[in-house]
């Protein structure tokens, strides 16, 4: 009997130390960069490289790739797949669209749960519903929600642990980024500009949900912190208030921090990207409008922005500021890189802000003819701001149209870009369109669309939209680029066997040569591919995996380019491949 207990007691023990094991820890997330079993993070790791050092698979054998298996999301919930699948402890975590996650056995493919989170009547998510991905953290998956929720559940069952309301989505607010975990706290952004709602950062406990400090990202607004029992207290107004915006229009800025964050354990700092301005008719809230279309670097420990750049003051155009900001090593200096919806791309020292360098990665840019590098203001082109409508002709109810570019839906998106630190280049997805564009008359009402303006887009060139680049962040040079007819809405990977991947509307998953550009390697996914690829190694075997299911904003935004691209069908799977033994 006592050796039969004590076997119990070990059994136990030895049980107690395995599910703690696979449990995800802050020293797992700091390394997520540099390990190569396991994805843990949305750019896997914290500071959005999106390189990989593995080089089983690289440019001598990446044409051998073959399927290892899919996996279908299923039902008829399918629209726009823009997630970043997450793997650990011999599961892949992944969302699909309208805010559902799936748990799938690395080796087989199968499904082992998932959790479809019940959205209620009246989301108002302006760009689709899409899920970009989930966050992991001890035994918990974290996954925010368009109706403006957070849930955390058990890696290994699918139970809910904890849930937690963002905000209103009958005031608009929705969110679809991954979260990020940054020095044992959860930080996440808010969507839902184009319903004036304002952007802000939130950090929770990622064990309780539990909120620990709160940052607006429009100037005039009030951040808190929170103790152990809940009770907030003042934090500090974000900005000045009335310094650069008119009237009340700062009480419905926009803003919104909706692609989420990055961090670098070395600045200690948070980096948010911001949205447009709230209503995209800029003549009604002359100013720059801050914090909107920028960056602003917050110190996770305070909760205070340690610095902004804005790249477009006074956004006419909705080019928001969203875009990723990553950080890497040049010249000795911890720097970070934007490109950004406003066709520039910008380097800026990560600790201080400073601008460092800025130039075009698209060739149409109408808007502005450049960047001052003293002050790091746009040179603008006063002609090219759409027309006041309060200066209408008698009878009309519009301003002045304009022709722009890029687009509104920008130079790029969503979909991020990758940095290798080998080749020392940024792989930019980026589109080349325009627009004509108006102002109207707007008003805020809560919860309907708060815009002021109309809009055109078309193509710029006849034989190709999407363009991936490779860019010189020192020099500002365009390396290479592969030309695609359709605009591109993926992510971008790279890794240390040379080769960059990225998928296409098309439906391809792509993999070229990342010094040279020389296409090597594609795969038909069935549906087109909005996401970012990741790579990892299981059992000593490279494998990489992208989600396929066409959709996002560019069907519902997107004007003459829509219709050139309406023959592609919408899907929902995951694809993994390897190279065969």
């Amino acid at each position: 009997m006592k050796l039969k207990t004590l076997s119990l007691l070990l059994a136990g023990a030895l049980a107690s130390v395995t599910v703690h094991s696979a449990g995800v820890s802050d020293a797992m997330i700091a390394n997520d960069a540099q390990s190569t079993n396991d994805v843990l993070s949305w750019g896997l790791g914290t500071q959005g490289q999106r390189f990989s050092a593995l080089k089983t698979i690289n440019t001598g054998n990446v044409s051998k790739l073959v399927p290892a298996w899919s996996f279908s999301f299923g039902g008829e919930k399918q629209r726009g797949q823009e997630s970043q699948p997450l793997i650990h402890n011999g599961k892949m975590f992944v969302t699909g669209s309208y805010s559902r996650i799936y748990a799938i056995d690395l080796k087989t493919g199968a499904k082992l749960w998932k959790y479809e989170h019940r959205l209620p009547e009246g989301i108002m998510p302006c760009c689709d519903v899409i899920n970009r991905g989930a966050a992991l953290y001890d035994n918990l998956v974290i996954f925010a929600t368009l109706d403006a929720q957070l849930i955390a559940l058990d890696q290994n069952t699918g139970d809910v642990v904890w849930k937690e309301k963002i905000d209103e989505y009958s005031a608009g607010y929705s969110a679809s980024a991954a979260p990020l975990i940054a020095g044992g706290l959860l930080l996440t952004g808010v969507s839902g500009g184009e319903f004036g709602a304002i952007g802000r950062v939130e950090a929770r406990n990622p064990k309780t949900g539990d909120l620990v400090w709160t940052r607006p990202v429009v100037e005039g607004h009030m951040g808190y912190t929170y103790d152990k029992d809940g009770n907030k207290k003042e934090n500090g107004v974000s900005g000045t208030t009335g310094a650069t915006w008119p009237g009340d229009l700062w009480k419905t800025g926009g803003a919104t921090t909706w692609l989420g964050g990055t961090y670098d354990a070395k600045t200690g700092l948070a980096y948010f990207g911001t949205g447009n301005p709230a209503p995209w008719n800029s003549h009604v809230r002359k100013g720059d409008n801050l914090f909107s279309c920028s960056t602003v670097a917050i110190d996770i420990k305070t909760g205070k922005i340690k610095w902004h750049y804005q790249g477009t003051p006074n956004d006419s155009w909705d080019f928001d500021g969203a875009n990723e900001f990553v950080t890497f090593d040049m010249d000795g200096k911890r720097v970070g890189a934007k490109a950004d919806r406003n066709g520039f791309f910008y380097v800026n020292d990560a600790s201080t802000g400073k601008l460092l360098n800025a130039f075009p990665f698209v060739k149409k840019i109408t808007w502005a003819t450049g960047i001052d590098l003293q002050t790091g203001r746009p040179k603008f082109v006063a002609d090219n701001r759409p027309g006041d409508p309060s200066q209408a002709k008698a009878g009309e109810n519009k301003g002045k149209t304009v022709l722009a570019a890029p687009a509104f839906l920008g130079a790029k998106n969503q979909m991020p870009m990758a940095y290798s630190p080998q080749t020392g280049l940024f792989y930019v997805p980026s589109n080349e369109w325009e627009m004509d564009i108006w102002n109207e008359p707007i008003s805020y009402k809560r919860g309907a669309a708060y815009l002021g303006a109309g809009f055109t887009i078309k193509p710029v060139f006849n034989d190709y939209i999407g363009s991936l680049r490779a860019m010189d962040p020192k020099t500002g040079k365009m390396v290479w680029e592969i030309k695609n007819n359709a605009p591109l809405w993926g992510g971008v990977l790279t890794t240390a066997g040379n080769l960059v991947f990225w998928g296409t509307p098309e439906g391809y998953l792509k993999a070229a040569d990342a010094k040279t550009g020389k296409e090597l390697w594609k795969f038909q996914t069935g549906s087109g591919v909005v996401a970012p690829p990741v790579t990892w190694n299981e059992g000593g075997e490279q494998y990489i995996a992208v989600v396929s299911g066409w959709g996002g904003a560019v069907p519902l935004w997107g004007g003459e380019v829509a219709k050139k691209v309406n023959f592609l069908e919408q899907g929902g799977s995951v694809w993994v491949f390897k190279l065969p033994k």
